[in-house]
């Protein structure tokens, strides 16, 4: 095997940067579209979208698709998303901006709009469908009878209960007039081809922006039954209507779908693959563990912990020196607080290495970095954080205890004064997370 670059071996932060680069790169709309653009159609060329990708892939389709063919559109993506537009490329989408993950005025104003857009079109009309991970919050529009506020509520109870991202977007469907294969309802009988990156387990187009433009098999007592395990309550009428069956989605075999399709342009694992890639370049070895890693993230964080410590111990299957990489979604449960107790600031991933971190007890030869791909951990201004070798001695320095910060889910008040937060702006892409163990 070839010898690792002292570099690199000297400077395990850096090492573990230019993976995490390395997998958003291969996830970027421009490297993933052409393959996928149908031609140009008789008709017009309609442009839909919803996803913190949103703006970069309006983007990517405005410098492929042919300069004389007729393109418009509208796509929606998250506050301080949209990526700087390329010298002398004319804009022809129109890319506006909401909130995330909790949804707000903004984007119940551009759900409106894009239904609108769906008016009128024929047989001849293409509608090219841009989704990406976190278009279910961005593209709201509630069903008859609940209001943005009542959406709100139940956007930020999911949210804290730690439901899985599934059960999460079965809810969201059935309270939505566009979500679950309506958006593409709408379009009949015009041809919709929906490209997508993937964000979810699995890589279930039906759950990627829950689904707006994909058939959903889900059910209306499928979303009674998640509100009830997590006690989340339901104006009456909304309750009613979802007893009754009122609002059923679109379900597989719909003939308004008939002349719909889907496309996946950048999945988890792809991005895994080409971080393992990397580092094999490096002179490392790279074992990619899962891109469908779920559950609650200190847990996995712990499982992680116990992998790299046998590995650093030779006691693995896993050989050192090694990288150990894993994507998916997991959940963050938020603990209730004392009274006047400080809400902690965080997400998923530096929830994570928290879980990490002290499961690892400061373990010799083993350094970690986890990080939302869209650039956002949650919803603070970083991606992730590092773990080292020494996370728990600096911190204890500082007076920091990591029980403390565990259960107050306040990863970035734990990472920010040790100078480990990652941070890196929005990337205008969205696989999901990415984590890497590096083993030495």
């Amino acid at each position: 095997m070839p010898n690792t670059p002292v570099l690199h071996l000297a400077n395990p932060r850096a090492l573990l940067r230019h993976l995490f680069d390395a997998a958003v790169q291969r996830a970027l709309p421009l490297h993933n579209t052409a393959a996928f653009l149908p031609q140009p159609p008789k008709g017009r060329t309609l442009v839909l979208g919803a996803g913190k990708a949103g703006g970069a892939m309006a983007q990517a389709v405005e410098a492929l698709w042919p300069a004389d063919a007729p393109l418009s559109g509208l796509v929606v993506t998250r506050y301080h998303h949209t990526p700087p537009r390329p010298e002398g490329l004319p804009q022809r989408i129109e890319v506006v901006e909401a909130a995330h993950p909790v949804p707000d005025a903004a984007g119940l104003a551009a759900a409106q709009r894009i239904l609108q857009l769906t008016e009128g079109l024929t047989p001849d009309d293409l509608v090219l469908c841009l989704i990406s991970g976190g278009g279910s919050s961005l593209l709201t529009l509630p069903c008859d009878g609940l209001t943005l506020e009542d959406k709100q509520r139940i956007n930020r109870q999911l949210l804290d209960s730690g439901a899985p991202i599934g059960d999460m977007n079965t809810v969201r469907k059935h309270l939505s007039a566009i979500k679950g294969g309506r958006m593409a309802a709408a379009c009949a009988p015009a041809r919709v081809v929906t490209l997508t990156i993937s964000d979810v387990p699995g890589d279930d187009v039906s759950t990627i922006a829950s689904g707006p433009t994909v058939a959903d098999a889900s059910t209306c007592a499928d979303a009674l039954d998640i509100l009830r395990r997590h006690g989340i309550d339901l104006p009456p009428a909304v309750r009613a209507q979802l007893e009754s069956g009122a609002l059923e989605t679109p379900k597989p075999g719909d003939p308004r779908l008939a002349r719909c399709e889907t496309h996946l342009i950048a999945t988890p694992q792809q991005s895994l693959d080409a971080a393992a890639e990397a580092a094999r370049a490096l002179g490392l070895r790279a074992y990619v563990l899962s891109d469908e890693i779920e559950g609650e993230s200190r847990e996995v964080g712990k499982v992680h912990a116990a992998l790299a410590r046998s590995t650093a111990l030779g006691r693995s299957s896993f050989a050192k020196p090694c990288v150990i990489l894993s994507g998916g979604e997991t959940t963050v449960t938020v603990r209730p607080r004392t009274e006047g107790q400080a809400r902690g600031r965080g997400g998923r991933a530096g929830e994570f290495c928290l879980g990490l971190a002290q499961a690892l007890g400061g373990q010799p030869g083993v350094w970690a970095l986890a990080a939302d791909t869209d650039g956002i951990d949650g919803v603070e201004d970083n991606a992730g954080a590092l773990v080292t070798p020494d996370t728990l001695a600096r911190a204890g320095a500082l007076g920091l205890n990591i029980s403390d910060h565990l259960a107050r889910n306040d990863a970035y008040g734990y990472f920010e004064p040790l100078g480990d937060l990652v941070v890196t702006g929005p990337t205008h892409t969205n696989v999901n997370d990415f984590r890497a163990v590096l083993v030495l």
